[in-house]
């Protein structure tokens, strides 16, 4: 094989395993204040999340009260949702950027908006 060709093949599986590594869900587990802007109308809940793998669980705690969530992490990829009353989901997607994350929300099909948040420091 040429020196050409044995650098491609290098570079190559460099660049496979960079993709791999990219792919393992980072552990967001504890509490996050978040800023939602929905409708021009202001929020600041929190979410609390327990992580196992790419599964999440945990707690919405803001104006429509408290609820269990549920959601999957892939790489920095989230998605969740939670129940704001019986058949009616609030449904947030977003991406993780070290202790920030950011996205879109939609509740219920009624109003949609953009939401960021920060991870809570421990006490």
């Amino acid at each position: 094989m040429s020196t050409i060709g044995r650098l491609s093949v290098s570079v190559a599986f460099v660049c496979l395993l960079a993709l791999g590594a990219s792919t393992e869900a980072a552990d967001i587990s504890g509490t996050w204040e978040f800023e939602v802007d929905i409708a021009d109308q202001q929020g600041t809940p929190s979410f609390t999340f327990e992580q196992d793998g790419e599964k999440l669980t945990g707690t919405y705690n803001g104006q429509f009260g408290e609820a269990e969530l549920k959601g999957t992490i892939k790489g920095k990829k989230l998605e969740w949702s939670f129940e704001l009353q019986p058949g009616a989901k609030a449904v947030y997607k977003g991406e993780l950027d070290g202790e920030k994350m950011k996205g879109t929300c939609d509740y219920a099909g009624q109003a949609d908006g953009t939401w960021t948040a920060e991870k809570k420091e421990e006490e």
